[in-house]
């Protein structure tokens, strides 16, 4: 299968200019050596996954260093963390830039490793799974917002799959593009790979059969609020080993952790974060979801479809190598409002699935699977008016619609393909 570029490519050419030194990070399989074997052919490359190398660039990493000189690529440098004092020194050594390209599968570890190691000499990006703007290889690259402006910028760039569901049944990794690819084994092959690697390497987890149940628990709740006493009690753990366990999933990029709106004036706001898993083709092995079609039609379907959209969103961010950890959040209140579902009336709590915060503004995002959304969708998005240190901008539907729409002076409806 040909090579789908990237769109953190133009990042990561800048950054290697500006910094000494450049660290793509992302989980597993995500395509971070292939991005840079592609873009720097021409730089001397050492792999980690070679247990003789590693030997050595642990052993005696100042003389491996300066035997293989610069500029100089290192695969998989998290089997190696003692490299990276030298790597500062090295640097500090020569006053060029462009001297190091780094990669490592385990997110959150390498870029504490890093920032303690190497602050101001290295740049560190964050390489997720494929975007649907990149398996489409469009040239759009502004992130994601609910504003008119995009809308407009994004008409004529936009293409529609023919079908969704496939899509997100197959998950985004690279590899997994090519037609030929098994979807049931390079699943199996990914999880046992992650649970005998990375997962003893972050953690001194013993019980991997355990650990396996616990990234099923997670990948069944996508997109609901994280409560670890409920999956304690399915695994048969204490609600503190599942704490630690999810921060693993967590730092080696398999889930997202959403975290709440935090305002002093929303008093009744819930506190409770949410889990998404950052990839929807493992979160439907793992729940078993065996065809595109069962999952969209089965009872997960919103949250897989809410799951997928969210995934988008952060990647239109950290495609242009920003980290929105800190502007987005969701918002959930204790405040009741009355909704009809399936010809009843419900009083539930209010909620706003996502919301993205720029310049004091705050947009808020609803997520449907519907194809024809309406206006009472957003009743929730009147939390955000009377905020004083803050503005609400304009909100949307996200859904399945055909083209963009206006449900009401403020809010439009807009196609899951626009982000």
């Amino acid at each position: 299968m040909a090579y789908l570029h990237r769109h953190i490519e133009d990042i990561v050419d800048k950054s290697f200019d500006t910094f000494k030194s450049v660290l793509v990070t992302g989980a597993r399989q995500t395509g971070k050596s292939t991005l840079l074997d592609t873009n720097y052919p021409d730089v001397n490359k050492v792999s980690f996954d070679d247990t003789f190398m590693e030997d050595q660039a642990r052993e005696n990493p100042d003389m491996f260093l300066s035997m293989n000189g610069i500029p100089l690529f290192l695969d998989e440098v998290q089997y190696v963390p003692s490299l990276f004092r030298y790597l500062k020194m090295h640097c500090d050594e020569n006053k060029v830039n462009g001297q190091y390209l780094l990669t490592g599968s385990q997110p959150f570890k390498l870029m504490d490793m890093a920032s303690d190691s190497m602050a101001g000499r290295v740049a560190i990006i964050e390489l997720a799974t494929l975007s649907l703007r990149e398996v489409f290889q469009s040239d759009f690259k502004t992130p994601f917002i609910p504003t008119l402006e995009y809308i407009q910028a994004r008409k004529g760039t936009e293409i529609k799959p023919d079908n969704i569901w496939k899509i997100i049944h197959r998950g985004m990794y690279p590899e997994i593009q090519n037609s030929n690819v098994d979807w049931s084994m390079f699943y199996s092959s990914y999880v046992k790979t992650y649970l005998e690697r990375d997962v003893r390497t972050l953690s001194n987890v013993q019980d991997l059969t355990a650990f396996r149940g616990l990234m099923i628990a997670c990948a069944a709740r996508t997109g609901q609020m994280l409560n670890y006493s409920n999956i304690a009690n399915e695994i048969g753990k204490d609600a503190n080993t599942v704490k630690n366990w999810i921060s693993v999933l967590e730092a080696s990029g398999l889930v997202y952790i959403l975290e709440p709106f935090a305002n002093s004036v929303l008093k009744r706001a819930i506190k409770t974060p949410k889990l998404y898993f950052r990839d929807t083709g493992l979160a439907a092995y793992l729940t078993r979801w065996l065809t595109p079609e069962s999952l969209a039609n089965g009872a997960m379907s919103g949250a897989f479809f809410e799951t997928f959209v969210i995934s988008e969103i952060l990647k239109s961010y950290s495609n242009r190598g920003m980290d929105y950890r800190y502007f987005v959040s969701y918002y959930r209140g204790k405040d009741k409002k009355k909704i009809t579902k399936n010809g009843k009336e419900e009083n539930v709590e209010s909620e706003i699935d996502f919301i993205i915060e720029q310049d004091g503004v705050l947009y808020p995002i609803e997520i449907k699977k519907d194809e024809h959304p309406d206006a009472s969708m957003t009743s929730a998005f009147q939390v955000l008016n009377d905020l004083p240190d803050k503005k609400r901008g304009t909100g949307a539907v996200i859904c399945n619609c055909s083209a963009p729409g206006a449900l009401r002076e403020n809010v439009f409806a807009i196609p899951y393909f626009y982000i």
